[in-house]
């Protein structure tokens, strides 16, 4: 196993330390540790959403990004990505299957855009971890443990979006590794288990907007641009200022620091000022260079909308990105509710694979769709008060699906028996998922960190790279 140590832990408050040794720096800033998230906070970000400084691992970087599409709530596996057109109606939903470009794939109905492009995807339909529990779930998939419940929704070790930021730093300078689109969550939790637990705050996701998050397919609220955008448009006296107020620390005596934290804490004030200052994150999140013409192939709401901004992002060099697309856990009004997502969906992630084939970015970048579990294969009566059928929780079996990242695509891995059940063919886990994850960034998925009493742990709870894939 990789071995890495206990990443700084960046403390809240603005402070001045007490020790240290003033020098410079190749990148015209001196060490320093006085300004902290207070001191940035006029520009609309806290310093854990910027402050990412990533330490390499060992093993070679590839060069490659992901973009995640988390589907909170646990999307439903029949009407998505394994249909049962023979079961019976109250297993098979109300659509049928269509078949695709690739002989024996074929997807719900109601993915029709989704079976274009079958030849460029890979659906594994045996992931199971047993548990129906949102939090619980939402953690396994997430970070690759079990860890937290509904009982205790601590976050108990570090998502993979994390820990990808911990290993990689991102490939431009100026932008985080890790971007939350509007911003990361799982189950109502900023950013939940998409967050760095004992990695530290450094790790979290950049949340690109926190003002207006959790966005409903059919949500007819104008997207804003990202506010530090218009911070950073409108504040460049105050940002000024910030770097003027580093300069001035330049000068505190530091000699007393043995530990390197002051040095390790001063690359991530580096890091965040770049972002504040430079070019290159403006111009990643720069919406309007992008043509009328892309825009309505990835779909005009939200969705769509931040479907484009990751692949802008991860083309400018960001190493992990979240989308977020919530509701879908669909207890009752099925039907009508997935007649809203569902096309939003199809049209969002098909403009994606489309768009990354066009620009020679399809085998340089990851695409993941996934939620916390399935839904259960009988279909029910409703809810109380609202008796229209749904699904229920289902942890039993579930579909996750891969496009891109140079993995060996057009095909199908794994099988539920005929009435979705659980897995019949190759049971998976979510720690193949992520290990999989990991191999395309070439991640060791054996890799530890200590955790918060200093107990190395390993990325993920078993698995491995999935083999049909790689």
């Amino acid at each position: 196993m990789i071995s890495i140590g206990q990443p700084t832990i960046l403390p809240a408050m603005f402070t001045i330390s007490r020790d240290g040794a003033a020098s410079r720096n190749c990148q015209g800033f001196s060490r320093r540790s006085a300004l902290q998230a207070g001191a940035l906070s006029a520009f609309g970000l806290s310093f854990a959403d910027f402050a990412k400084l990533s330490a390499m691992g060992k093993a070679t970087d590839t060069g490659k990004s992901v973009i995640l599409i988390w589907l909170d709530g646990g999307p439903s596996q029949f009407e998505t990505y394994d249909p049962k057109p023979e079961a019976p109606s109250e297993y098979r939903g109300p659509w049928g299957d269509r078949p695709s470009n690739v002989p024996g794939i074929r997807f719900s109905e109601m993915l029709p855009l989704h079976a274009k492009h079958a030849d460029a995807m890979a659906i594994v339909r045996s992931v199971h971890h047993d548990n129906g529990d949102h939090f619980a779930a939402a953690h396994w998939m997430l970070t690759g443990r079990f860890g937290a419940t509904s009982v205790n929704k601590k976050i108990q070790f570090p998502s993979v979006g994390s820990c990808v930021a911990r290993l990689r730093n991102a490939k431009a300078t100026g932008l985080p590794p890790y971007v939350g689109l509007p911003a990361a969550e799982s189950v109502f939790l900023y950013p939940g288990y998409q967050g760095a637990a004992y990695l530290g705050g450094a790790y979290d996701p950049f949340q690109v907007n926190l003002k207006q998050k959790y966005l409903a397919a059919n949500a007819k609220t104008e997207v804003q641009p990202p506010p530090f955008l218009d911070n950073m448009a409108g504040n460049s006296l105050r940002m000024d200022e910030r770097a003027g107020l580093l300069k001035q620390l330049d000068g505190i005596d530091r000699a007393m620091d043995r530990s390197g934290s002051m040095d390790t804490y001063d690359k991530h004030q580096q890091s965040a000022l770049q972002m504040l200052l430079g070019s290159e994150a403006r111009a990643a999140f720069d919406m309007s260079k992008e043509s009328e013409k892309t825009k309505d192939a990835y779909g005009r709401g939200p969705w769509g909308h931040y479907t484009l901004m990751a692949r802008r992002l991860v083309e400018s060099g960001v190493r992990f990105v979240t989308v977020d697309m919530p509701h879908w856990d669909t207890h009752s009004n099925l039907k009508d509710g997935l007649e809203v997502r569902l096309p939003v969906l199809d049209r969002a992630v098909a403009g994606l694979v489309q768009d990354l084939k066009d620009r020679n970015l399809f085998d340089d970048v990851l695409v993941v769709i996934m939620g916390e579990f399935g839904r259960t294969p009988k279909i029910n009566h409703g809810l109380p008060g609202n008796p229209v059928p749904g699904r229920d929780h289902w942890g039993q079996a579930m579909s996750v699906l891969f496009a891109g990242g140079g993995l060996r695509m057009g095909q199908v891995i794994g099988a539920t028996n005929p009435r979705g059940e659980y897995p019949k063919e190759r049971p998976l886990t979510p720690g193949d998922i992520l290990a999989t994850i990991y191999h395309v960034l070439g991640i060791d998925h054996r890799t530890t960190f200590p955790d918060a009493i200093g107990r190395p742990i390993p990325l993920v709870d078993g698995g491995a790279p999935i083999a049909e894939l790689i």
